[in-house]
């Protein structure tokens, strides 16, 4: 075997200390920088015809022409709600007037319960369907540790108690069926719309009935500008949640989803099925219910989708086209709250 000299020896050394240092950079930085590239992807156009045809029962007109420099539509006409593209006060007045009750839904349990609860409530009293009449439902294994919260005019608070579950892939796929239950009594009864949240995050901008529909998706902050083939679906055919290279249309986000009691009820059912016929193949989605929540999704249209505005990620960072963010991702202690 040849010998390299000495020289060439030193060379590979300090080549490779070279190649460690740069992959130590991209890691800390690269992903900024990459992000940033990220938004020069393009989102699709909405043509003058389909920008026409957009409506909307619980805004009034909608002018997505406003907003030329990202995607207003889908392909199958909903609408995808930006800042400009609605007029607030129009509609705070179409649902005044329909006399709405508005269902919000959150589930704090184990830490989750002490770090995130109280900042997510004060700041929905101040941002969440202000003017309206709203209820919230706290789902908690820890009733009498709910710190009280002061609330408007025509909004309730109801807490629920929930079992603490072993693992926190356990309560996030576990509350389907939870909400499922839920929306067939009480919030079912006296809400005609509700929205379902994680905790781990805050209010920061005006949260309205512009958000109001009968199936409400969220596009995911961090996906909106991937292309299909990128988007981080189920892939294993074994699951439920599978969704094959050419299935998909957007990455929508678990930590906001909504709509009418009918429609949530179809949905919360289709995912508790599904996770349940996973377990019993042994079998976990990727994302767990956020996984399944894709496939209902591609299964059964968004009739609203709601652009990364009304919920982002300070990590992201600014961009153009984020004029308000409504909704705000919080620190993700994982290793705090999931112990």
């Amino acid at each position: 075997m040849t010998m390299l000299p000495g020289r060439a020896w030193k060379r590979i050394f300090w080549l490779l200390i070279l190649l460690t240092l740069c992959t130590i950079s991209l890691l800390q930085y690269g992903l900024l920088i990459i992000r940033q590239l990220e938004a020069l992807i393009p989102m699709g156009v909405c043509t003058a015809g389909q920008m026409a045809l957009l409506s909307d029962n619980f805004t009034g007109p909608l002018h997505p022409w406003a907003r030329p420099e990202v995607l207003t539509c889908t392909a199958w006409g909903a609408p995808i709600i930006w800042d400009g593209t609605f007029d607030p006060a129009k509609a705070h007045q179409k649902a005044r007037q329909q006399n709405f009750t508005i269902g919000l839904t959150v589930f704090a349990v184990g830490r989750y319960l002490e770090k995130y609860l109280a900042r997510f409530l004060e700041t929905a009293e101040q941002h969440f369907m202000v003017g309206q009449r709203v209820v919230y439902y706290v789902f908690t294994d820890r009733p009498d540790a709910v710190k009280h919260v002061t609330l408007g005019k025509r909004r309730r608070l109801r807490l629920e108690h929930v079992k603490r579950k072993q693992r926190w892939q356990d309560v996030s796929m576990g509350r389907m069926r939870t909400l499922h239950e839920a929306l067939g009594g009480q919030l079912g009864r006296e809400a005609q719309f509700v929205f379902c949240m994680d905790v781990d995050q805050y209010f920061s901008n005006a949260f309205g009935p512009e958000t109001l529909g009968e199936l409400v998706a969220q596009l995911h902050a961090w996906h909106y500008h991937w292309p299909r083939w990128l988007l981080p679906f189920e892939r294993s055919a074994l699951s439920a949640a599978v969704l094959a290279p050419a299935e998909g249309d957007f990455y929508y986000h678990a930590a906001v989803f909504g709509g009418s009691v009918a429609g949530l009820r179809q949905l919360t059912a289709h995912c508790t099925q599904a996770m349940e016929r996973d377990q019993l193949r042994g079998l976990e989605a990727v994302w767990h219910d956020e996984s399944h929540l894709n496939k209902f999704f591609w299964l059964h249209k968004p009739t609203k989708v709601l652009s990364p505005e009304f919920c982002w990620s300070p990590k992201i960072g600014q961009r153009a086209e984020i004029h308000s963010p409504r909704l705000l991702w919080a620190p993700k202690e994982y290793t705090l709250v999931r112990n």
